[in-house]
């Protein structure tokens, strides 16, 4: 993005547009090439956001990736507070858990108001606006006089947190071109999903030597640096708005009121936009069962890892005597497991850019689920090695084991939903995202509410096959949808054709 000054002495329409800008352009109806008015604004090709420095790109994927990290954390570094907030508040530990489940709830609903706002404002001072918020009404949380302003601002700064789960996607996708998004695109996507295991580990220790609120008071400060490398190191990268800002410079650089970009000429309201974001994402749901599946079975396994923050203390303490501390470590296991997957990630852009050769450079968005059949096989494996091996006489290394290709397996399955639905959803490609989002956040609110109830009547064996035998049932839905997944698509009134 270039920063030059607006006081240029004269103005022309570039000639030389980069295809980007063409493809962009195209997108919200203009295209450069047959655009016969002088006065719209267009990027020169230095002025682009993919045409920034590779260090500068890789620095704002860095900060925004470690800022979802950041957030996302939040949501499970509540776990090993829990019984310190029921003893200070006197509520029973189902009460404290809501602090998790609210969080998540806000998380959920959020990319439903700020995805609209980033396409009308631009992405960064969304960014901005967001972390300001999220520090803000943090204090609240770690300085609650009771129980229900604490678990009212956990709500509420899930909600602010959960730009990085709608908006970052399309700035890392504004900043690197189709060819090359795949590698800053997996390290974003990793970002939000190491976060819920990083959580525990964190709180873990912190619990184990200090007063409860300390664990608030740690998070505000990490809060505080990411917030500072947002405005530092990120820059604005939504192209519609680097028009509009660009004609706004030269407008009151030239004294010519006719420049314009086509996003001020948009006679779509905000309000309009936040309706359809709304009700788009479960019309999806309601009507396309492909949608709604492969949502659920995302889901699911969200639900799942989530309900692990209530699990693993009831297996690691419980069963093999860890202080919170040392529990914390064994989500280390999933964390790896993540970390493995994403290793592989040099090999999946090989086997897809031969796919893009076999089809021509258009291969069908099933060939994405490919990915998904691998996580489809893992979980449900890493989840009924985990249940066999929690009885208190089995080495607890051996369940930490068992729970890294579970990890790999969570990777593998969100990565291959979210690509999937991007592109055979691409028209509403935020909907089909955003209809993802919500389902997900409901059953990671919900899992870990039951969790405790299900582990004291089953016990730690029977409780986590049960989840694994869910995993079961759901694991094939890639290989179906990969086999009919276009003959679906054509009957389909959301999904290309």
């Amino acid at each position: 993005m270039s920063n030059r000054s607006a006081s240029t002495a004269s103005v022309t329409i570039p000639v030389q547009i980069d295809q980007t800008e063409k493809n962009v352009s195209k997108e919200i109806g203009q295209d450069p090439a047959s655009a016969p008015d002088p006065f719209q604004v267009f990027l020169e090709p230095t002025e682009h956001p993919q045409n920034l420095s590779s260090l500068r790109k890789w620095l704002a994927v860095i900060v925004i990736s470690s800022s979802a990290l950041c957030a996302t954390s939040a949501s499970s570094i509540a776990s090993f507070t829990e019984i310190a907030v029921a003893e200070e508040f006197h509520v029973s530990h189902v009460v404290t858990i809501l602090s998790i489940s609210l969080f998540v709830e806000g998380l959920g609903v959020g990319p439903l108001l700020v995805g609209p706002l980033s396409e009308v404002y631009g992405r960064n001072i969304v960014y901005q606006v967001s972390y300001t918020l999220f520090f803000a009404f943090s204090w609240p949380v770690a300085f609650a006089p009771n129980i229900a302003v604490y678990l009212i601002f956990r709500f509420v700064t899930g909600l602010c947190g959960s730009a990085f789960l709608s908006v970052a996607g399309g700035s890392v996708s504004d900043l690197f071109s189709d060819a090359n998004v795949a590698s800053p695109m997996a390290l974003y996507t990793i970002s939000p999903f190491i976060g819920p295991v990083l959580g525990p580990l964190i709180s873990g220790f912190i619990n184990q030597n200090l007063y409860w609120r300390w664990t608030y008071r740690v998070q505000l400060m990490w809060i505080f640096a990411q917030y500072l490398a947002l405005f530092l190191f990120v820059p604005e990268t939504y192209v519609p708005v680097l028009r509009k800002r660009k004609a706004e410079r030269l407008r009151k650089s030239t004294g010519e009121l006719r420049y314009y970009a086509p996003l001020e000429k948009s006679d779509r309201s905000l309000f309009v936009a936040v309706l359809v974001s709304c009700y788009k994402p479960f019309q999806l749901i309601l009507f396309d069962q492909m949608a709604l599946l492969l949502d659920v079975w995302s889901a699911l396994i969200l639900g799942i890892l989530y309900l692990t923050f209530q699990a693993f203390p009831i297996i690691f303490e419980s069963g093999h005597g860890f202080n919170m501390q040392s529990a914390g470590l064994t989500f280390l296991g999933i964390g790896f497991g993540m970390m493995l997957a994403i290793s592989t990630q040099p090999l999946w852009n090989r086997h897809f850019l031969r796919q893009r050769q076999k089809f021509e450079g258009s291969p069908p968005p099933e060939t994405r689920l490919i990915m998904g059949q691998v996580g489809a096989i893992l979980v449900p494996v890493g989840l009924y090695w985990l249940a066999f091996t929690t009885y208190p006489h089995v080495h607890w290394m051996v369940p930490i084991i068992a729970s890294v290709p579970f990890g790999s397996g969570i990777y593998f399955v969100f990565t291959s939903t979210f690509t999937y639905l991007v592109t055979a959803y691409r028209p509403i490609a935020a909907s089909a995202m955003a209809s993802n989002s919500a389902l997900r956040s409901i059953f990671a609110a919900v899992f870990p509410l039951f969790a405790g109830a299900m582990y004291s009547k089953l016990g730690t064996v029977g409780a986590t096959a049960l989840l694994a035998g869910l995993t079961t049932i759901m694991a094939p839905l890639p290989f179906v949808f990969y086999r009919i997944g276009h003959r679906l698509r054509q009957s389909s009134r959301f999904a290309v054709h």
